[in-house]
């Protein structure tokens, strides 16, 4: 994922958890604003309290941002955070999991 697609300053996220609109939705909680341009962009918070090893915490970014480049197109121009449940483990339908999350943001 291109650099234009991400949230990658500190004042970034935090505006976003300070202003943005907060969404709950199996677990996940979804901070979101609505943008000027066309673009979505993702960030992703996640610590040792949603995965102790950093192969799980990893593998769970890893889905979160394959589930928002598939469903890129469909969300529109909004700045995106993504904070997973505590205690979730990576599996193999994770991501269609979290399209479906997406999807339900975008309608």
């Amino acid at each position: 994922m291109d650099a234009a697609r991400r949230l990658r300053r500190k004042a970034q996220f935090e505006r976003l958890l300070r202003e943005g609109e907060r969404r709950a939705l199996a677990g996940y909680t979804f901070y979101l604003e609505r943008r000027a341009d066309g673009r979505p962009r993702l960030g992703i918070l996640i610590s040792r309290k949603h995965a102790a090893a950093a192969a799980d915490r990893n593998r769970i970014k890893r889905c979160i941002r394959e589930a928002f480049r598939l469903e890129q197109e469909n969300l529109g121009a909004l700045d995106l955070l993504v904070r997973p449940p505590y205690g979730v483990q990576p599996s193999p339908d994770m991501v269609v999991r979290l399209r479906e999350l997406l999807c339900r943001l975008s309608a």
